[in-house]
């Protein structure tokens, strides 16, 4: 067994699709519309679905945004450097929630950035 992606709500693709691609470097693996279903999905990620676990983003053509609701934390990407990812994310118009520096009670070093419909994503060195 393996886990093969994540499913994420937005409300604007195109923009989603920019983010993960231009400010976190993921690739857009694929793509299709479902027009009697009236929704696309769209997959990113770091590599081929064959060997990693990517990120699906559904895009229901009818909703333009999503209540995020309590249960979702966040997603995780292990960054080479947390100080320089935050600041590529940032000279590229991301939006940081917490700068890079150690975690609460921890020495690991963290930071989060937001996606363009509210989703949180932490950023951790690797271990």
């Amino acid at each position: 067994m393996r886990l093969l992606h994540t499913m994420i709500r937005v409300g604007d693709l195109q923009k989603s699709i920019d983010f993960y691609t231009q400010i976190l470097d993921m690739k857009l693996l694929r793509k299709k519309d479902y027009p009697e279903g009236k929704f696309t999905l769209a997959f990113v990620g770091y590599g081929d679905e064959k060997e990693n676990s990517v990120i699906e983003l559904t895009h229901n053509w009818d909703t333009k945004a999503y209540d995020m609701g309590n249960g979702f934390g966040h997603l995780a990407i292990e960054v080479d450097d947390v100080y320089r990812a935050v600041d590529s994310i940032k000279e590229n118009g991301g939006k940081i929630l917490r700068e890079a520096g150690p975690m609460n009670a921890g020495s690991t070093i963290i930071a989060f950035v937001e996606d363009p419909d509210g989703y949180q994503i932490e950023l951790l060195g690797p271990k």
